[in-house]
């Protein structure tokens, strides 16, 4: 038995101490080691409360706000607002499962067009309201309003009514069925606030969460504190916590081995054997989710907008080499479309394009070209090792005569100032739970996410077939056929389909699972980790 088997089996109170040491020492431990560890993994087993918890993270922009209509890609708002200051209707749970949150219970028609949400009783605000059905209804239409910018507003767009039946059942009415409505409601955007007259002041955060917000400086940091009275038993732990914007890697993964933070987002990959040195102080965890990288274009701008072109890039990159030198390997090679391994209705059977200069050429002759240029925008505020990628893409598509230009491009700013103003660029999502939703929030006609700016009717009928199929075999399919469909037709580049890897002071615990629909426990460390 493996030591990491047996530190399971010790965190869930399921072997004794004299059994634990016998394994160990057979493992390789001393005595003494095995003796100390059996220790420190059962007390870590055991939720404490108290202490200051740090995180640095990378992703922190100055232009962030309050508002989670804005909610994008920063750390600081989705780590700290969304995963610890408010809550949603429902919750991933660590497991991946659809878990209830402010929603006690959820039924819907046999349609799956109306669906009705019981609230929690007894919940409160963190200015003392009590949680009612009028704060739904008002954090939902925060995002349907007419002037609404919000990117929530798409996933919502099936929505044709929302009313309150009484304080605490909100019921839900759908344009057509859908069979993963629940999950939607698990969006970061969809945070209940306290309402007033109808309206939510989202400036000063005031949610049902375990942290109380207490102050924010956009890009720098965030100040948090316990919320003495939250709901959740066996949840929040940390007296207080502090994020802090670190966008530079070697900064980060400097303050985690110093013992400047108590965790970091995103670490750097090829310096993992420095973390792995001090593994007496830090941790470093990988799960595997539905995170890709990719290089999106505008379909409806030349080059890209023939699809010649577009078979001739993506023929044009080596998925393979990428995944070794880039990710460490740390994931697998892309297929062009934005669900991963992780997903349930992820077509396995649908071979991983292969880097062929030579096919590369042909689809360029196609297009009506001999040799063709292309700026592309990089920056590493996409995802670490974005510019090493776009490099390496260079160098790969050289040989079948495209000249990359890579466009370096600020960090700061560069999910508002590049992403979806440039027409070639670098990029990351964390992806969705469900097909749907990933499908609907990016790929779809009118998709205010929609990066490539791609329209393709076969596609659009497809993701209407599938939203209210009950039937798993049915569904699969479409599914299948719209991955192939955007493999082969779509505007973007996934050359990668990447783990999740951060890392924590040995000082930290966390519990057995750890979330891998986003990074740092899907967002939810500062509620779900505690100090050893």
């Amino acid at each position: 038995m493996n030591l990491v088997t047996l530190e399971a089996l010790a965190r869930r109170r399921k072997i004794s101490r004299r059994d634990f040491i016998g394994l160990a020492v057979s493992a390789g431990l001393t005595v003494a080691a095995a003796d100390r560890l059996f220790v420190s993994t059962a007390q870590a087993a055991t939720p404490k409360q108290g202490g200051s918890f740090r995180l640095g993270l990378a992703g922190a922009n100055t232009t962030d706000s309050n508002d989670p209509a804005t909610w994008g890609t920063s750390a600081l708002t989705n780590i700290g607002l969304w995963g610890a200051t408010y809550n949603n209707l429902t919750e991933v749970a660590p497991d991946g499962q659809l878990a209830s949150e402010l929603a006690e219970t959820i039924e819907p028609s046999d349609d799956a067009k109306t669906w009705v949400f019981k609230l929690r009783k007894g919940v409160t605000f963190h200015n003392g309201k009590t949680l009612d059905a009028d704060d739904v209804v008002a954090s939902f239409n925060h995002h349907r309003s007419p002037d609404s910018k919000s990117a929530a507003k798409a996933i919502l767009s099936g929505v044709s009514d929302i009313r309150a039946d009484g304080k605490e059942t909100v019921v839900f009415t759908l344009t057509e069925g859908n069979a993963d409505f629940p999950y939607m409601c698990t969006d970061y955007h969809l945070v209940i606030g306290a309402a007033a007259d109808g309206k939510i002041d989202w400036e000063r955060p005031v949610g049902t969460g375990g942290y109380q917000f207490v102050a924010h400086d956009p890009g720098v940091r965030m100040t948090l504190k316990r919320n003495p009275n939250y709901w959740k038993e066996g949840r929040a732990h940390f007296e207080d916590v502090e994020l802090i914007g670190i966008n530079d890697i070697v900064a980060r993964m400097n303050a985690v081995v110093a013992g400047q933070v108590d965790a970091i987002n995103r670490a750097d990959l090829k310096s993992l054997p420095l973390l792995q040195r001090h593994s007496d102080k830090v941790a470093i965890e990988e799960v595997t989710g539905t995170q890709h990288y990719t290089m999106p274009m505008f379909t409806d701008t030349a080059p890209f907008n023939d699809n010649n072109v577009r078979l001739a890039l993506k023929h044009a990159i080596d998925r393979n080499v990428l995944v070794r030198t880039v990710l460490f390997g740390h994931g697998v090679p892309g297929n062009d479309h934005p669900i991963t391994p992780a997903n349930r209705f992820y077509a396995s059977d649908i071979p991983v394009r292969e880097y062929d200069p030579d096919k590369a050429k042909h689809y360029l002759k196609q297009a009506g070209h001999d040799t063709l240029q292309v700026n592309l925008s990089a920056a590493d505020a996409a995802f670490l090792g974005a510019v090493d990628t776009a490099v390496l893409f260079k160098e790969q598509a050289a040989k079948a005569g495209i000249d990359v230009n890579i466009v370096r491009e600020p960090d700061d700013g560069y999910w508002t100032d590049v992403w979806l103003k440039k027409p070639f660029v670098m990029c990351f999502w964390a992806g969705r739970p469900t097909e749907d939703w990933m499908f609907s929030q990016v790929y779809a006609k009118d998709a205010p996410w929609n990066d490539t700016h791609w329209k393709n009717e076969r596609f659009n009928r497809l993701l209407a077939e599938a939203r209210p199929e009950l039937n798993e075999n049915k569904r699969r399919a479409l599914y299948r056929e719209m991955q192939l469909i955007l493999r082969d037709e779509g505007g973007v580049i996934v050359p990668m389909y990447a783990n999740f890897v951060f890392a924590r002071s040995t000082k930290v615990a966390r519990g057995e699972a750890i979330a891998a629909n986003w990074e740092l426990d899907g967002w939810k460390c500062i509620e779900r980790w505690w100090f050893a």
